[in-house]
């Protein structure tokens, strides 16, 4: 009997094992934890996780990258069969995903690994024949299925809703049979993915509970023993899990484990998914798990084809992008599910041994590879399926980074993270990360950089250490004034460190972001007597910078203007510029403006919508006597509202060129 058909069976034999254990005394036994292994990574252990815990990852590609040339090899530097390489290195499931066909009519794949039936049967034997089971997924369509995308498979286009649902049925059926007959070790079926708000290009969630009891009915048929997943993502988003799993339970779908996906980057905290997902297999009675997770070891590219991380915006990025935090990342995405107790199954890493197909980004050559064998993401004849995705981006691995084996197909210390969870395992200490630097400056002032940075060591403490930069690019950078330098530095352990620095031309404007309490400085009229509109804002998200804004709002009418003189400045031409944010501005004139002894000038500008942030600039503002006015000014209909920040006045010529 497999592990995971030992779960109902155990539930049985569980409370009788206890009475006998109690009878003896052994309940009240401490118990001996044992001592972490001696090895090249640090990996927390994990208190009580279970022994039938899931170590799952998803090589759905792997047939795809093996025809494409790829090679894989033991620590040692063997070539060796990579689902042996992942037995030893502690993984103990093999996810593997189904797509109805595809094709196109010429029998040319999609890409992504060409994943149909027999493909997942290939993958099903050699994971069985490694000792390790399997989970079916199936997509219900004839490419990627995710949130955004849950397009019908070709040849169920045009059928009926309940002619869909026999197709659903027998081809869950006859699929998993055809795994079975092969005596693949199936211990879990995915009964679509991801799938948020559709499936299989149905979008009721009434139709899609009747399209999950299809595919489940075909699995208990064939074997009850098998557990029937459901599969989603956004655990981040409130209410979203609790509102699925009361919708499942309403329609009485069924089914066993709630799965989730769950990328740190883009998913929120750990905290929040043990949370969601608890509270799922407490309300409803449901085993948990994460059926997708990964995390990047290196910012490099081996293929030429863009990665989904790590980004500059938009991710979270709680862990170094090093091999170490690659491991800590997996660590604790399996603690978090192993912290909902038994009702937490365990955890898949997606796609670990999707590495590059051709040495060295030879994107000519890869593009060749990834189009004959599918071994890229999409391949150009996806088009005629997914044209506005895969039509238009098809091409490599976007994941080649986050793999859990280096471009070379040699295994990372990371993917041994699997076998190290019960035990816990250390390594010599020794800096992992040391983030570069952000440095903002102003021409013509002192310009120093730090004599040490911050480093996160790999047991995940924090130090500083000492560093040494190119005092001469330094040097080079200061004498040409503003702009942006990328300045070099070395730790005394040889790390590389980069300090960012922009020297910006000095801003003659007082309190420029209206941050200090003092903005005596500032002149605000309320015109045509209109009663005051404007405050100083403390909310940083209706700021540019910082915490503060000028923000205005008026249900009548918004007629204001804000100005500051500025005086004791150096004859030359000046630059001057702002930032505006708002809406509803109706019949709005807007605009800033600077008034010397030579004249007024005037840049106009305008808003659309929160947070689109406008900057209007007004270059070559000629002053000869040494004072300026300069600010802003702001008109529309009753409803307007906004926000100014962020003045600047900058020299921008030289003072000998004013009387060229």
């Amino acid at each position: 009997m497999t592990k995971s058909r030992k779960w109902k069976a155990m539930l049985a034999a569980a409370s009788a094992a206890a009475m006998v254990i109690s009878s003896i005394g052994l309940n009240n036994a401490p118990a001996m934890a044992a001592e972490p292994v001696e090895t090249d990574i640090f990996v927390e252990r994990i208190p009580g996780i279970d022994e039938d815990f899931i170590k799952g990852v998803d090589v759905s590609s792997i047939l795809a990258l093996e025809d494409s040339g790829v090679k894989f090899y033991d620590e040692a530097g063997k070539k060796q069969d990579i689902f042996k390489t992942l037995e030893q290195s502690g993984v103990n499931y093999i996810r593997v995903r189904i797509w109805n066909d595809p094709y196109d009519l010429k029998g040319n794949g999609y890409g992504g690994g060409n994943n149909d039936v027999e493909k997942a049967i290939e993958i099903g034997k050699r994971a069985t024949a490694n000792g390790m089971q399997v989970l079916v997924d199936f997509h219900y369509s004839d490419f990627w299925a995710d949130p955004a995308k849950q397009q019908a498979p070709k040849a169920w286009a045009n059928l009926n809703f309940e002619d869909k649902k026999k197709a659903l049925h027998d081809f869950t059926e006859d699929s998993v049979q055809a795994m079975l007959d092969e005596g693949i070790d199936i211990g879990m079926v995915q009964i679509g993915n991801e799938t948020n708000g559709a499936m299989a290009g149905e979008k009721d969630w009434k139709k899609m509970s009747q399209l999950f009891n299809e595919g489940s009915r075909a699995v208990r048929e064939l074997d009850p023993n098998i557990l029937v997943a459901l599969h989603f993502t956004n655990p981040e988003t409130t209410g979203r899990y609790t509102s699925i799993a009361r919708t499942l339970e309403d329609n009485q779908v069924d089914y066993d484990v709630f799965a989730s996906s769950y990328y740190p980057f883009w998913h929120g905290t750990l905290t929040n998914l043990s949370s969601v997902l608890k509270n799922v297999a407490e309300t409803y009675g449901k085993k948990v798990m994460v059926a997708e997770t990964s995390y990047a070891y290196t910012a490099e590219d081996g293929d030429g084809h863009g990665n989904t991380a790590p980004k500059s915006s938009g991710q979270t990025l709680d862990y170094p992008i090093t091999v170490q935090g690659q491991a800590y990342a997996v660590r604790d995405v399996a603690a978090a599910v192993a912290k909902i107790g038994d009702a937490g199954l365990g955890v898949f890493y997606w796609e670990p041994a999707w590495i590059p197909v051709a040495s060295d980004k030879k994107l000519k050559k890869s593009k060749m590879i990834w189009e004959k064998y599918g071994s890229g993401w999409a391949t150009s004849y996806a088009a005629e399926y997914d044209s506005e995705d895969a039509g238009e981006w098809y091409g490599g691995s976007a994941v080649d980074n986050q793999a859990l084996f280096d471009f070379y197909g040699r295994p990372l210390p990371s993917l041994n993270v699997f076998k190290y969870l019960e035990t816990g395992a250390v390594a010599p200490l020794k800096i992992d990360e040391v983030k570069d630097l952000f440095i903002s400056a102003v021409a013509g002032g002192t310009i120093m950089l730090p004599e040490t940075v911050t480093v996160t060591y790999n047991d995940r403490s924090e130090g500083s250490a000492l560093v040494t930069w190119d005092e001469e690019a330094l040097e080079q950078a200061i004498n040409n004034g503003a702009g942006n330098y990328e300045i070099n530095g070395e730790l005394e352990d040889g790390h590389a460190v980069k300090a960012n620095l922009q020297i910006s031309p000095e801003n003659f404007v007082k309190n420029f972001g209206f941050e200090s309490n003092d903005r005596s400085m500032w002149d605000i009229t309320h015109r045509n007597g209109s009663a005051p509109h404007t405050s100083y804002q403390n909310k940083a998200s209706d700021a540019k910078t910082g915490n503060y804004s000028l923000h205005f709002y008026s249900a009548e009418s918004v007629d204001f203007q804000v100005e500051q003189t500025i005086t004791g400045l150096e004859p030359g031409f000046y630059k001057l510029s702002a930032f505006v944010q708002g809406g509803n501005a109706e019949n709005s004139e807007m605009y800033i403006y600077a008034e010397t002894a030579g004249g007024r000038y005037t840049m106009d500008t305008a808003v659309n919508g929160w947070a689109n942030w406008s900057q209007p600039e007004l270059d070559g503002i000629l002053v000869q006597e040494g004072t300026v006015t300069i600010g802003g000014s702001v008109k529309a209909d009753g409803g307007a509202w906004g926000s100014l920040d962020d003045f600047s006045l900058y020299r921008s010529q030289d003072p000998e060129k004013v009387n060229q």
